[in-house]
C-alpha cells in the first residue's frame, strides 16, 4: 500500500554548533554531548504525519496466514529481535522540530521495548476467517503511538485448520508499499530452514535536544535557497532533457486539471469515524494472466475491472445511481525498475510513490466492456504523464517552509479528496513461498488506510500465485462490505467466462 524523496545527507554543520559554545568547559562539554547526525523525514513522509488525525490513521498493514503449529512466542521475539539489525528504522521514533521550523527527524528510541511492539493473541473457537477479519479491524482502528517506533506485529494463534497469523501495521511515514514488500522479505526466510539470527549489539545513540533540532532547522532554512539554485544549475546542464521533462509535467498537470470537477454525491464519501471494517476477496495470478491473454489489457487493468464490478454491485445494493464514474486515486511507484518492468527496492525506507486518477466505469454493465474501457483510459493516463506531474508537485514541497507544508497537507486532505471516491493500490509481492521459523506463509492480505472523505479503500497484493484484494471501510458507515467483496469475485468470474 512517491517522488524522488531521498533523505538529506548528515548535517555537516553540527560540528560548528558545538565548537562555538561559550564558557571554560567548552572542551569537556564537547565530549559529553557530541551532536549526532539525524535523518530528516522527506516532504512526502512528513505529509503522512500531518494528514493524520483522530479518525484518519495513516498506517498500512498486512495479514499473513501460516501453516501450523505456531512457534513459541519467545522464539518469535528472538527472531524479530535479530532481524531488527537489518531495519534500524524500526527502533527509531519521530521527533518534531520546535515551532515547525523544519520537518520532523528520526532518532533512536532510548526506551525501545520489543515486547511492546510484538504482541500475542488468539482467536476463540472455531478461529475462522470472519473472526480474523474482525480482529484485524479492531487492531487497525487504533492509532499508533507517536512516542514510540511506528509499528506493531500481532501474533494470532488458534486459526482453524491448524493455522496461525501475523497482523502487521506500520505507519505510512515509515515506508511505502514497495518498501514494505522488501521488509516482509527481511523478516521472513526464503527456505524452511531458518537463517541464523545475527547477534544484537544495538544501543541507542543520544537524541538531539530541542535547541539542537531548532538550530539545525534554522541552518537548513538558510541553506535551502542555495540548494534550489544548485538543483537548477544541475538541470540546465542538460537543457534538452530538462525541456522534455517540463513538457511531460505540463501534460500531466493538464490531465490532473479534471480533478477540480467534483463527482456526484455518494455514500462512498463523507466524514470518517475512528473505527474500521476489513475483509478480503481472492483470485489467482494464473486467472488474471488468462484474462489478459484472451481479452487484452494489463494486470492492473484486469484487477481494476474486477474492482469496478464490485463498486457497481455496492452502489446498486444501496439504491444509488450507477450513471456515473467512481474516481479512484491509484498510487504509482516511481522506484527504479528492473529489466522485467517490476519496481525494485533501492535500500531506502522513505516513500517513493506518485499517483494517477482513474475513473472506474461503474455505469458499464458488461464486464468485458468495462475492461476495454479501463485499458484505453489507463493507457491514456500513462501517456499524459499524470504520475510525473504528481511527482513534480510533491517534490516542490521540499522547498516549502515546513509550517506551510503541515498546514497545506491538512487542507489538501480534506478539500482534494472530496473529488476522489476511493483509493486502489496494487503492490506486486514475491511469487515464491516465504517462511517464518520453518512455517510456510500460505496467504497474505494487504491493508490500506482511509483519510479525508474517502470511506472505502482497496489494496491488491500478489503472492506465490495468489492475488488478494484487501478492502478497508469506515466502521461507522454501512455494514455491507461483503457486497463489495462478493462483487469483486463476481467481476473476475464474469471476465473468466468471456475468455476463449
Amino acid at each position: 500500500m512517491a517522488f524522488t524523496v531521498t533523505t538529506p545527507a548528515p548535517d555537516a554543520f553540527v560540528g560548528i554548533l558545538w565548537r562555538a559554545g561559550p564558557g571554560p568547559n567548552r572542551r569537556a562539554d564537547r565530549y559529553r554531548r557530541r551532536p549526532v547526525p539525524v535523518d530528516r523525514l522527506s516532504p512526502l513522509d512528513a505529509s503522512f504525519l500531518h494528514a493524520e488525525d483522530a479518525v484518519s490513521h495513516m498506517h498500512i498493514g498486512s495479514i499473513a496466514v501460516f501453516e501450523g503449529p505456531p512457534p513459541p512466542f519467545a522464539d518469535v521475539l528472538d527472531m524479530v529481535r535479530g532481524k531488527l539489525t537489518l531495519v534500524p528504522r524500526y527502533r527509531q521514533v519521530v521527533r518534531f522540530v520546535p515551532f515547525d521550523l523544519g520537518r520532523p527527524v528520526w532518532v533512536d528510541d532510548p526506551h525501545f521495548a520489543l515486547d511492546y511492539h510484538l504482541r500475542h493473541s488468539a482467536l476463540p473457537a472455531p478461529g475462522d476467517s470472519r473472526q480474523l477479519r474482525a480482529l484485524t479491524g479492531r487492531v487497525m482502528s487504533q492509532q499508533l503511538d507517536r512516542t514510540k517506533p511506528l509499528w506493531e506485529i500481532w501474533m494470532v494463534e488458534a486459526l482453524s485448520d491448524n493455522r496461525w497469523a501475523m497482523v502487521a501495521k506500520t505507519h505510512h511515514a515509515l515506508v511505502d508499499g514497495i518498501s514494505g514488500t522488501d521488509l516482509l522479505a527481511v523478516i521472513m526466510d526464503l527456505a524452511p530452514e531458518a537463517e541464523p539470527v545475527p547477534p544484537d549489539d544495538w544501543s541507542p545513540r543520544p537524541s538531539p535536544s530541542r535547541s539542537e533540532l531548532a538550530a539545525r532547522a534554522v541552518v537548513e532554512l538558510v541553506r535551502s535557497p542555495y540548494e534550489q539554485l544548485r538543483a537548477v544549475r544541475s538541470t540546465t546542464r542538460l537543457p534538452r532533457h530538462a525541456l522534455g521533462q517540463a513538457l511531460d509535467v505540463a501534460r500531466g498537470l493538464s490531465s490532473m486539471a479534471g480533478l477540480v470537477r467534483p463527482t456526484p454525491r455518494s455514500s462512498l464519501n463523507g466524514p470518517l469515524g475512528p473505527h474500521r471494517r476489513y475483509g478480503w476477496a481472492a483470485t489467482s495470478v494464473d486467472e488474471v494472466k488468462r484474462i489478459r491473454k484472451s481479452l487484452g489489457g494489463t494486470f492492473n487493468d484486469v484487477v481494476l475491472a474486477a474492482i469496478t464490478g464490485g463498486f457497481r454491485d455496492l452502489l446498486v445494493s444501496r439504491g444509488e445511481s450507477v450513471n456515473r464514474v467512481v474516481r479512484s486515486l491509484v498510487p504509482v511507484s516511481v522506484r527504479p525498475r528492473a529489466a522485467d518492468g517490476l519496481a525494485v527496492g533501492d535500500g531506502t525506507l522513505c516513500n517513493r510513490v506518485s499517483a494517477m486518477f482513474a475513473e472506474l466505469p461503474v455505469g458499464i454493465s458488461d464486464a468485458e466492456e468495462r475492461l476495454q474501457a479501463l485499458s484505453v483510459q489507463m493507457e491514456g493516463l500513462k501517456e499524459s504523464q499524470e504520475a510525473l506531474a504528481g511527482e513534480a508537485l510533491t517534490s516542490l514541497s521540499g522547498f516549502a517552509p515546513p509550517m506551510l507544508l503541515a498546514l497545506g497537507m491538512r487542507v489538501a486532505t480534506r478539500v482534494a479528496q472530496r473529488n476522489v471516491n476511493t483509493v486502489t493500490t496494487n503492490v506486486p509481492g514475491p511469487q515464491f513461498p516465504l517462511y517464518v521459523l520453518g512455517r510456510r506463509m500460505l496467504e497474505a492480505y494487504p491493508y490500506v488506510p482511509l483519510a479525508g472523505q474517502v470511506r472505502i479503500g482497496v489494496a491488491i497484493f500478489s503472492y506465490d500465485g495468489k492475488v488478494a484484494f484487501g478492502v478497508t471501510s469506515d466502521g461507522d458507515g454501512p455494514s455491507d462490505l461483503d457486497v463489495l467483496l462478493g462483487g469483486i469475485e463476481r467481476g473476475m468470474d464474469e471476465l473468466l467466462a468471456r475468455c476463449h
